[in-house]
């Protein structure tokens, strides 16, 4: 499970707020990459030949031992599909207990499926410190839970308990994978505002001392366990630390408001939801959606939530009417309080409240039009596709992952002889790093697995393993059905 931890440190008045994220299992380089350049370290060109015959074979082999797996899930999907699934199940006239079978036997193949992806489940922690802040999107975001349904994943996770769930997963579960970066340069004007208003209420809060009272309650509420956290800090994690760059963080000076500015925020790669609408009176509803989503800044997560309810008015702006009310209400107090009380400067007073007032409120109807517009952004560019379309993406997926990590055990244990499964893992770390660039959680207990079942490694009586020669490794696969189809169509002769 992935650790996420928020550290600030704060030099010239500055503070950069780091999250800590542990290393993920995803090999990124692209398979084909990754062959050529291992192919081009070997020496002897007939040993180079051996070498791709042999990538070719474990690929169509790795591909062989999933296909019924996904073929499985793919039919069940098919009976839960929100477009065509009614009709399927209305002609297989299936029992209820039976079609509830079915669903759970579906999650059980997406689940493992996204295991085997290198997705993970978000957890309430990371969801957390995720939307501990704000980006691109300025208004609170909620969901109607209502409208989903809290059956079919609270069955699931029953029957297969996990820990660290976040606390909608009965309502609907998001899977995340990858981090990266996202920059954007603005002058965000009405950002600043609404910062030197929150900056301000800090300061009122602090000055009457509501802040050590409201601080307390919340200390109270959100208490862990000490003992907990500890055991986590001491735990050897291989982590990546990412700065985000906040405007709430930046320090106050005519240069940081009047100027451009760059705010940086981490984002999921890929981003993952699974859930099911509610049924209603008239209708039960067996449909299951599965979103993909790319590139989801961390702090406007709450784009990809399903069944969104329209946003309000955030605090700020409350603070602002409130504030508004106050003054305009002390203001025509004090007037009538005067012995000669004028009744324009009451209507002067009471219409810049009001006026005040309704700015606000058109305000905000511009940050829910600018709301919109990104929602409609984000599901025109950032969803990569649903439904069918992204199990056979997660399908493809998980055989590209899986070949990947063979195809560099096996290089590497050609090149360094006999290795344990602790130095074979650092050593297939450091050539992912040393020749592509990239840092990665090599799952080395997989990779082993695959090769003992490929049987082309052996394993000494203390432990090391050693793979076979690359010539008998391709006559320990032997010949695939690809390979002898290709033959045919070269040779011009039908399959």
């Amino acid at each position: 499970m992935a650790q996420l931890g928020s550290v600030e440190t704060g030099h010239d008045n500055k503070k950069d707020e780091v999250i800590r994220i542990e290393r993920e299992s995803v090999i990124k380089v692209l398979k084909p990459h990754l062959i050529m350049t291992l192919a081009n370290l070997i020496k002897h060109s007939s040993d180079r030949l051996e070498f791709l015959k042999l990538c070719k074979r474990i690929e169509y082999t790795i591909r062989a031992w999933y296909i019924l797996q996904f073929e499985d899930m793919m039919q069940l999907y098919s009976l839960f599909d929100p477009t065509s699934g009614a009709q399927k199940l209305e002609q297989q006239n299936l029992p209820l207990r039976e079609i509830e079978e079915l669903e759970q036997n579906f999650l059980k193949y997406l689940f493992e499926v996204m295991k085997k992806s290198n997705f993970k489940i978000a957890t309430q922690n990371e969801i957390d410190i995720a939307l501990s802040g704000q980006y691109l999107l300025n208004l609170p975001i909620t969901v109607d839970e209502s409208k989903l349904d809290k059956v079919l994943l609270k069955k699931y996770f029953e029957a297969h308990p996990q820990h660290n769930l976040p606390d909608f997963h009965d309502k609907y579960i998001i899977f995340r994978r990858g981090i990266g970066i996202d920059q954007t340069t603005d002058f965000f004007i009405m950002e600043k505002v609404d910062m030197l208003i929150a900056r301000f209420w800090a300061y009122l809060l602090r000055i009457t001392r509501l802040e050590k009272f409201l601080s307390r309650r919340s200390k109270l509420h959100c208490r862990k366990d000490p003992k907990k956290n500890d055991e986590t800090d001491s735990e050897d994690y291989q982590d990546d630390a990412y700065k985000r760059i906040r405007l709430e963080n930046l320090p106050l000076s005519f240069s940081n408001l009047l100027n451009k500015n760059t705010i940086q925020e981490l984002t999921f790669d890929r981003i993952i939801v699974v859930y099911r609408p509610v049924s209603s009176k008239s209708k039960s509803e067996r449909g299951i959606f599965v979103k993909h989503f790319k590139n989801i800044p961390m702090a406007d997560m709450e784009i990809v939530l399903p069944e969104k309810k329209n946003p309000g008015l955030t605090p700020m702006d409350w603070v602002k009417f409130l504030g508004s009310a106050i003054v305009g209400l002390v203001a025509v107090v004090s007037s009538l309080e005067m012995a000669s009380t004028d009744l324009t400067v009451i209507v002067a007073v009471l219409s810049t409240v009001l006026g005040y007032c309704v700015k606000t409120y058109f305000t905000f109807q511009q940050n829910l039009v600018a709301y919109q517009n990104l929602i409609t952004q984000s599901m025109y560019e950032k969803q990569l596709d649903s439904g069918k379309g992204t199990l056979l993406h997660l399908c493809d997926d998980v055989i590209q992952q899986e070949v990947k990590e063979v195809i560099i055990s096996f290089y590497i244990l050609m090149e360094q002889g006999k290795a344990t499964r602790q130095d074979l893992d650092r050593w297939c770390e450091d050539l992912i790093r040393e020749e592509f660039g990239g840092s990665c959680n090599f799952d080395v207990d997989d990779a082993v697995q695959k090769l003992e079942k490929l049987g082309i490694v052996t394993k000494d009586v203390i432990g090391r393993y050693q793979c076979v020669g690359l010539k008998r490794a391709n006559e320990i696969i032997g010949t695939t059905t690809e390979e002898l189809i290709l033959k045919a169509k070269q040779g011009n002769i039908s399959p």
